[in-house]
């Protein structure tokens, strides 16, 4: 592990698929054989587990799960260093973003969820509730020990969205130590894309507008990069005459009451991920100040709001 191939040997192309994370897993990179690719890939695929292990809400004994369990208690508790950074990376965006990205929002995540689910709305009193064990601010972090400390009583913590992107990542890093260069890797829509595929200027990665099946897309070429496009095309609430998106405001608890759909351009992926949320709950007026604070990031903003349908591009792609 860890050799770089030869200049001059022929590179082949594979292709990995899997189930992951309630999504579709894919693995495309060149390696020199198909023993090498197999190994690459069964670590990669590995490593993927072990972390949604660590970051999935869904798993009643994952880790952060555990961790959730402890708020209130008032003490620290020692994670492992997956975990950690994970969480260090998603504290340092809701600082950032005040709070438009916060990895506190589990309460809220969840009575949303389940509204969505069973399309029954939920009721002021209910938000309300969830509300109060929500706030990064309520989340110390101890690099020192590595350990972390929930301050407030029913606090749970949601990873849904910065984890795939940070699992791209981890994965990209995979791959690195068997000498893989030319990759990308998706996960559910989250796009990392390493050095372009040999003789060509980058990955074709195709955007569409977020509008369901048959709408327009947009081919770029991407490399040494990461993108992500979130949008309520497929998962949304109706509650008399309104449309709510799955992607929750975290001051209000409730979706977003407008269409918008996010692309955003960054240099990896945990970025990539957690800022479509921001930039969606930000919309399209307050994002083009909020972009200021994310240097080397891209993003593509198309938001219909009252009947206004509005674009904003902060640089080309």
């Amino acid at each position: 592990m860890g050799a770089v191939f030869a200049q001059s040997e022929p590179l082949l192309r594979f292709t990995f698929r899997r189930e992951l994370m309630g999504t579709q897993f894919n693995v495309i990179f060149y390696a020199p054989d198909s023993l090498i690719a197999q190994r690459a890939y069964d670590a990669v695929s590995g490593r993927m587990d072990s972390l949604n292990y660590v970051m999935s809400d869904y798993l009643d004994d994952s880790e952060i799960n555990r961790l959730s369990a402890t708020a209130g208690s008032g003490g620290y508790v020692p994670v492992s260093r997956d975990l950690f950074h994970v969480l260090q990376k998603a504290q340092t965006i809701a600082k950032s973003s005040k709070g438009l990205y916060d990895p506190t929002i589990g309460p809220l995540s969840q009575l949303w969820r389940r509204a969505v689910r069973r399309q029954v709305f939920p009721t002021a009193r209910q938000r309300r509730r969830a509300r109060r064990a929500v706030g990064y601010r309520l989340m110390d972090l101890d690099s020192l020990t590595r350990s972390v400390k929930l301050n407030r009583a029913g606090m749970r913590l949601d990873l849904g969205g910065i984890g795939q992107g940070f699992a791209i990542d981890e994965a990209m890093a995979v791959l690195h130590r068997f000498g893989v260069q030319a990759a990308l890797i998706d996960i559910g829509g989250d796009i990392l894309a390493d050095e372009a595929p040999p003789g060509t200027p980058g990955w074709r990665v195709g955007i569409g507008s977020g509008k369901g099946a048959g709408s327009d897309t947009t081919t770029i070429l991407l490399a040494k990069a990461a993108i992500t496009t979130s949008g309520d095309a497929y998962r949304f609430l109706e509650h008399q005459g309104h449309r709510y998106s799955h992607i929750m405001n975290p001051r209000s608890g409730l979706g977003l009451g407008h269409f918008v759909r996010v692309t955003v351009l960054a240099p990896d992926g945990y970025r990539a991920d957690a800022l479509t949320k921001v930039f969606s709950v930000a919309g399209w007026r307050k994002s083009r100040r909020l972009i200021k604070r994310f240097p080397g990031v891209t993003v593509l903003i198309l938001e219909n709001k009252k009947s206004r349908l509005r674009q904003w591009q902060s640089a080309p792609f």
